[in-house]
């Protein structure tokens, strides 16, 4: 295992699961990204569903916000916040587009922007935007190989299945090169992606029940996490110990702040020393003041106890 390095911590913006209440409920965006880079948190994090359907809500599906349009205006605000998305569905749009938007946030923020990827579970919300849900695995790897020919500024040419293009040429150029790219998800197909051109994996980490769902082996423990980066490191040999890993705190009980203190940070230097990057840390799904005074809290806690 890579040598240890201290987490560093991710804001998740909260999600509201259901159709009672908006999302923004939590709080002004402004005012919780200031927040977290003034009390010294490393990145803020948006996902993304499009066009969930209705029966998805009501059965605890979360809503969200554009997430390249919110953490654009996450830049404007900060100067030092990482702005990542976690996640995009990078089927939903052509390659084109996504590189095009993703260039745009890091150019506007000097070079911070992580674009967070994966492939999706729903298949309505695939038929919604009107991508073939069965052809998804082959668009995102056409997708992961004509990004970074998008974000070089140089002329390019693609022949694929599902994107054709010849000439292009994409200006400006964002300020990093290539743009970080983090998957997520837990499969075999996942680690070899990240393997051979990813920067970075974002395990789900969840329980049993909501396997069906998110059609990806599960993973509980940060023990269990530690078992499949084996299989990442033998993948991804000289290049491992490049990758960012960021994990997801998945036991939302860290939301009262003062219980469970002790339980809590043997977790999070659990999952810290099995070579976690960074820890991504969803805010509470309750109104304002609950997410300011969780960003304020937590760091006081767990990051400057």
């Amino acid at each position: 295992m890579t040598e240890e390095v201290p987490v560093e911590f991710v804001f998740q913006y909260p999600d509201l699961h259901g159709l009672d209440g908006d999302m923004l409920d939590a709080g002004d965006v402004s005012d919780l990204a200031t927040r977290a880079e003034r009390y010294g948190w490393h990145g803020f994090a948006f996902t993304e569903h499009p066009a969930p359907t209705a029966k998805w809500l009501e059965a605890g599906g979360h809503q969200s916000l554009d997430p390249f349009v919110a953490l654009s205006h996450v830049a404007a605000v900060t100067s030092r916040l990482r702005l990542i998305t976690y996640i995009s569905v990078l089927p939903y749009r052509n390659p084109m587009i996504t590189a095009k938007a993703a260039a745009t946030v890091d150019k506007l923020s000097n070079g911070r922007f992580v674009l967070g990827v994966g492939t999706g579970y729903l298949k309505a919300e695939y038929f919604a935007v009107g991508v073939d849900f069965d052809e998804r695995n082959e668009i995102f790897d056409e997708a992961l190989a004509v990004m970074p020919m998008h974000w070089s500024g140089e002329p390019f040419s693609f022949a694929g299945k599902h994107f054709d293009c010849r000439g292009i040429i994409g200006r400006p150029r964002p300020v990093q090169q290539p743009i970080p790219i983090w998957i997520g998800g837990n499969s075999n197909l996942t680690l070899r992606r990240i393997a051979s051109s990813g920067q970075g994996w974002m395990p789900l980490v969840s329980d049993a029940a909501i396997a069906p769902t998110v059609r990806s082996p599960i993973l509980s423990t940060p023990e269990d996490v530690a078992e499949r980066l084996k299989v990442l490191r033998d993948l991804a040999g000289d290049r491992f110990d490049s990758l960012a890993i960021m994990i997801p705190y998945a036991d939302h009980s860290i939301h009262d702040l003062g219980r469970d203190v002790e339980r809590h940070r043997d977790l999070i230097g659990r999952i810290s020393a099995i070579g976690t990057t960074q820890l991504a840390i969803a805010g509470p799904s309750a109104p304002h003041p609950a997410a300011a005074e969780f960003i304020e809290g937590f760091a006081a806690t767990y990051m400057n106890p």
